[in-house]
This record gives structure tokens, C-alpha cells and sequence, in this order.
């Protein structure tokens, strides 16, 4: 073999080298970079499944419950349907159902007191009112936001005038517990949240007055 040759195939010896080094170098990479992504995605992956499946669970769980008697609920019987456009004394406080403003009160979040005929009226359309002390602390009180924002059938409000720190009230049933916390609180949501217990079930929730 020339000297040329020779010199020729060395060279291109060394490039081969230098490519097979620069390919496992590349191959390394592409281990660490793609591994590393597979692993976060499967960590991702399986943090969303126990989310969601203990969220599931949770709420079949407040489902099943709902099914079963609520432990100190009352429930109240023959009551009144008329629309009526001057004050309504109810019995309970707040009121679980009975003569009410032709107008209900729209579902949602409220700081200030509403209107306790309009409300009724909302209870009418298979609503839940959840009500509270306004001494109620900030912390409960986000709890029971939270709670209200997840269902649109919700109505939440301070109402100075009942006894209990925090009621669950629907029509002609009503629950009355010491904290946010309470368990049956969503178990009450689910048992009469456009529950057919209501007279009108399915009936709007908004389209009527904001409190």
C-alpha cells in the first residue's frame, strides 16, 4: 500500500472513531432526555389517576351515603306554594318551604343576606341552601364556597337569624351542624340537590333575582 493510501485510510479510520464516539454520546442523550421525560410523564401520569380516582370515590362515596337517612335532619310536611308579595314569617329559620316571592333567588355565592321568600322559591326549583352565621370563620366559610361553586343548584348566604352555626336546607328538609366541616353537609347536597323530593325539580336556578 502507497504511502498516500495508507494516510488515507488512517484518516478515515479516525473519522469513524470520532463518528461512533459521537453517536453513543448521542445515544446517552437520547437515554437520559427521553428516559427522563418518560419517567415524569408516568409520575404525572399516575399523581392525575389516584387525583381522579379518589375524587370519583369521594363523590360515589357522598352518593351511596345520600341514599341512607341523614342523622338530624328534619323534614317538614304539607307545606304551601302560593306566590305572595309581602313578608313571609317562617317557622324554621331559614325558611324550608312554604308561601314565596313570585321571583326565586338565583343560585350562586352570596356575602350579604337574601331575600328568605325568593330563596323558598329556589328550594321550590330543587335547590339547596346553605346558610351561615356571619361569624362563621373565613376558613369555614371558603369551605362552604368551594361546596356551592361545584353544584349550581347551591344557594350560600350568611343569615344572621338562626340558631346553628351552619344550616343545609331544601325544601321541606333541613340539617343544622356545627362547622363547615361536618360530613353530611355534601352528603345533603347529594340527597337533595334537584332531588325529586322538590315540587319542581330541573326548574331554573338563574334568570330570577340575585339575591
Amino acid at each position: 500500500m502507497s504511502n498516500a493510501n495508507k494516510r488515507r485510510a488512517e484518516h478515515e479510520a479516525v473519522l469513524a472513531e470520532i463518528r461512533a464516539r459521537q453517536k453513543a454520546k448521542q445515544r446517552k442523550w437520547n437515554i437520559l432526555v427521553y428516559g427522563g421525560f418518560g419517567l415524569l410523564l408516568a409520575a404525572i401520569t399516575t399523581a392525575v389517576a389516584v387525583v381522579v380516582t379518589g375524587a370519583v370515590q369521594e363523590k360515589n362515596a357522598a352518593a351511596e351515603a345520600a341514599k341512607k337517612p341523614i342523622d338530624g335532619v328534619q323534614i317538614y310536611s304539607g307545606l304551601s306554594r302560593n306566590h305572595v308579595q309581602t313578608p313571609v314569617s317562617y317557622p324554621q329559620e331559614p325558611g324550608v318551604g312554604g308561601d314565596h316571592a313570585a321571583v326565586w333567588a338565583n343560585c350562586g355565592v352570596y356575602t350579604q343576606p337574601v331575600s328568605e321568600e325568593r330563596a323558598v322559591h329556589s328550594l321550590e326549583h330543587g335547590a339547596v341552601w346553605l346558610s351561615y352565621k356571619p361569624d362563621l370563620p373565613a376558613a369555614e366559610v371558603n369551605q362552604l364556597t368551594a361546596l356551592a361553586k361545584a353544584n349550581p343548584y347551591i344557594l350560600l348566604s350568611p343569615d344572621a337569624n338562626q340558631n346553628e352555626p351552619v344550616t343545609a336546607t331544601a325544601w321541606g328538609a333541613q340539617l343544622a351542624v356545627q362547622d363547615a366541616e361536618d360530613s353530611r353537609i355534601p352528603t345533603f347536597v347529594s340527597a337533595y340537590a334537584q332531588s325529586t323530593k322538590a315540587p319542581e325539580p330541573g326548574a331554573a336556578c338563574t334568570g330570577g333575582s340575585n339575591g
